[in-house]
């Protein structure tokens, strides 16, 4: 076995640290390149009426429920309103996306169908997510924001 020699230290030592530094590089890189942006432009001013808000959808006493269907690849939503009856959304807006990236992000159309909201989507397997925005037949807005797992 050869000599453990100064020189081969110092090359073992640099070599670990431009090991960890170069890991640590490409991490960052792909967290500033994959971060989907921020929530809200100004968090001060959205919490001037996020209480108010609150209380108006919560008011609603509405409860909503996902469902996806493989087979048909169809992305289901349940909106119930508080006696457990389908509630009556005037308007629906929803945002279907991963939750680390924004690359796979769309907006699909749904319809009204059988008492639930129904969309044609291909979503692959894993975690999803769903931003969820509605209004109200008076105008309240509803906003709810759902994990959807789909089974490989």
């Amino acid at each position: 076995m050869a000599e453990l020699t100064g020189r081969k230290v110092l090359a073992i030592t640099v070599g670990a640290f431009a090991v960890i530094i170069a890991v640590n590089v490409v991490m960052a890189v792909k967290a500033v390149s994959t971060f989907p942006g921020l929530e809200v432009a100004n968090s001060y001013v959205a919490s001037q009426t996020f209480d108010a808000e609150r209380t108006a959808q919560q008011a609603l006493g509405w409860r909503l429920e996902a469902d996806y269907d493989q087979e048909a690849q169809e992305l289901i939503l349940r909106f119930a309103d508080a006696e457990g009856r389908p509630a009556a959304v005037q308007t629906l807006d929803v945002l279907v996306g991963r939750t680390t990236e924004s690359r796979e992000d769309r907006r699909p159309d749904f319809v009204l169908r059988s008492g639930a909201f129904r969309a044609p989507v291909a979503l692959g397997h894993g975690k999803w997510m769903l931003q969820i925005e509605a209004t109200s037949a008076a105008g309240t807005p509803f906003r709810q924001r759902l994990d959807l797992f789909v089974q490989g």
